[in-house]
């Protein structure tokens, strides 16, 4: 068996597993899917990729596949999922991101788009059973090349969404590595007024994981906003989905709470988030409505759809990652974005900037003004995923050990078990593991009443997790 999946957002595994033979056959798999569905009303579609070492082979081989079906591979470059996404759906035609996001250099995967936008469960359902044993063809990478038309779409999204000039008077740091949405971005914020100044750009590929703040490649950040003298540094993910704010006092702003800025600045009444995201989320009261759900963006989108059809006007999904997604239509400044549900980086770091300069506040000051509870999160990396499995059915099945995990530090309250294992303790305190869907990881995610207390308690999640796994036959 090789090591591809479906995991959180897209199928994913070994760059090994994927090349080759492996790419072709899922993408002649969701084009018979697509078929099925009939939901190919175009001749073509399109195709765009990430930075790492093995994606354009990667694009080769589908487009290997989309010729065979007898379509036009369309090809947009290097380029941000969100960006691919709503240039493909403007052509009403599928389209496929060959990424593997945030996770190492080693992995890669496909994220499948309809001409509607991305893929649900019953979907990834639907190209496993359409998936064949065959043989397909060797290919190019396309001739047909829209990498500069499928920038100025993207770009243009944002025209209306922070006035021009907004940000003037704002010096922020641009995070480059590796993320294909290091241009993009730049470009927008130039536009808003604020002052750029490029930081760490790399050749070939570097994986950013927007949750892990302790990451070594984080590690200049905080240097950079005092020798630079920044108000803010921004970056992405390697495929442009999942957003990264530093703050100008050099910290690190949540991806949940730079989601949940992105729905106030958006106006929303109905905001669709996992049970990662911040559990104040509620207490804020400044959303009618909150669906929790289980992690991944296409729990979320059918969250999304489920809010919408019960009568919200403007629907606002995000991850504890950032990652934001626009389920309708909003009016921001006089001006109207339109609807983009999957995962954007752009959308929310533009928000939360829009937010702070039209209150005329710092960022710092901005999240600090926000009623939430101190939250912290991180991983364990090279867990496979039935000692993650095992470990999380333990604690799930046998109370006593449950107990004897958190003594004699913290006492369990009770457990939600919506997607992994969610503690709450009688301090009031949270403890949240799950395996990541997307690599072989296992995630830890707390929170707590004070900053302090909240990196304590991860600290202490981690090193119980290390424990118990060792202990594990």
């Amino acid at each position: 068996m090789d090591s591809l999946k479906f995991g959180t957002s897209g199928l994913r595994g070994l760059a090994v597993d994927l090349q080759g033979q492996s790419a072709r056959r899922y993408t002649a798999a969701f084009l018979r899917h697509l078929d099925g569905l009939g939901a190919i009303v175009s001749d073509s579609v399109y195709l765009a990729r990430d930075f790492r070492a093995s994606s354009a082979a990667v694009t080769a081989d589908c487009a290997a596949a989309i010729e065979a079906h007898g379509l036009r591979a369309v090809d947009c470059g290097a380029l941000p999922t969100p960006a691919l996404a709503l240039h493909a759906m403007a052509a009403h035609s599928p389209s496929i991101m060959i990424t593997g996001s945030h996770i190492p250099a080693d992995r890669n995967g496909l994220k499948f788009y309809t001409p509607s936008g991305e893929i649900g469960k019953a979907d990834e359902a639907g190209i496993l059973a359409a998936l064949r044993d065959e043989a397909i063809a060797d290919g190019a990478l396309p001739v047909g090349h829209e990498h500069v038309a499928a920038i100025e779409r993207y770009v243009a999204r944002f025209a209306n969404l922070v006035p021009a000039g907004a940000l003037r008077g704002w010096r922020i740091g641009l995070f480059e590595h590796s993320t294909v949405a290091r241009d993009i971005l730049g470009a927008i914020l130039h536009r808003a007024g604020a002052e750029i100044v490029p930081l760490g750009r790399v050749d070939g590929f570097v994986a950013v994981d927007t949750e892990a703040f302790g990451d070594a490649v984080f590690g200049p950040l905080k240097g950079w906003i005092a020798s630079e003298r920044l108000d803010a540094i921004v970056s992405a993910d390697g495929d442009g989905d999942r957003p990264l704010l530093m703050d100008g006092q050099g910290a690190f702003v949540r991806g949940d709470v730079l989601g949940l800025l992105a729905a106030r600045y958006l106006g929303a009444d109905a905001v669709v988030t996992p049970v990662t995201s911040n559990s104040a989320i509620e207490k804020t009261g400044f959303f009618p409505s909150v669906i929790r759900t289980k992690v991944g963006s296409p729990y979320v989108i059918a969250g999304i759809a489920e809010a919408i059809a019960g009568g919200s006007s403007v629907v606002v999904g995000f991850e504890a990652n950032g990652g934001t997604l626009l389920g309708t239509s909003a009016s921001v400044g006089g001006g109207e974005i339109s609807a983009l549900p999957t995962r954007d980086a752009v959308l929310p770091l533009l928000s939360a900037l829009g937010l702070a300069a039209r209150q005329g506040l710092g960022l710092a000051e901005l999240v600090a003004g926000l009623p939430l509870q101190y939250a912290a999160s991180d991983r364990l990396e090279h867990v496979p995923g039935e000692k993650s499995a095992a470990l999380l059915g333990r604690l799930a099945a046998d109370v006593e050990y449950a107990a004897a995990f958190f003594a004699p530090d913290h006492e369990i309250e009770r457990l939600s078990q919506i997607d992994g294992l969610q503690f709450w303790t009688r301090a009031g305190e949270m403890v949240h593991f799950r395996a990541s869907g997307n690599a072989p990881e296992l995630r830890c995610y707390v929170e707590s009443g004070s900053e302090a207390s909240a990196r304590a308690l991860l600290q202490w999640g981690l090193a119980a997790a290390v424990g118990a796994l060792k202990a594990l036959p």
